[in-house]
């Protein structure tokens, strides 16, 4: 029941939870369905990322004296299904990475914006050290999503994935 906006901000965080756990699965699948290999070691990097990201959900949670269980994040479950269609789709292993590159990016901006909005909760509600790890863990899903578009779009001297893709 959502009756204060720290009811709110506690299903938020189970939200986040749910989603992190779900990514920490998928993560691996589609490192193991990337060609590129700087794909591949984006998506190894950020298992280890997300792994410390629930982490620090859980320095919240004991620090409310809550479990973070009790909340499935239904927009992270759809998501992951997106990103296995890609994950089992026959093809061009180039554009094969450009979609799995396509389903990460809308991860990290649904990560993105729960984040932040969370963050803005714990503001109001006056949970410094939440708002802490909750902007360190949203600055880190920017960067990955950063990462993501330079590895889709190449360098100066080098063809992104999006490029190459394009030309078979």
């Amino acid at each position: 029941m959502l009756n204060t906006l720290r009811d709110l901000y506690i299903e938020q965080l189970r939200d986040l939870y749910s989603a992190e756990t779900q990514l920490i699965e998928a993560l691996p699948k589609m490192e193991a369905a990337a060609s590129n290999q700087d794909l591949k070691t984006a998506f190894r990097e950020h298992l280890e990322e997300t792994r410390n990201q629930a982490d620090r959900l859980l320095k919240i949670f004991s620090k409310l004296n809550l479990r973070p269980e009790g909340h499935t994040c239904e927009a992270m479950k759809g998501l992951i299904r997106e990103g296995e269609e890609s994950i089992r789709e026959l093809g061009n292993p180039e554009v094969k990475d450009a979609a799995l590159i396509a389903a990460a990016n809308r991860v990290e901006h649904y990560e993105i914006a729960g984040y932040g909005s969370t963050k803005t909760f714990a503001k109001i509600l006056e949970e410094k050290e939440a708002v802490d790890l909750l902007e360190k863990t949203e600055s880190e899903e920017s960067a990955a999503d950063e990462k993501l578009t330079k590895l889709a779009e190449g360098g100066m001297f080098s063809k992104g994935i999006n490029q190459s893709a394009s030309t078979k």
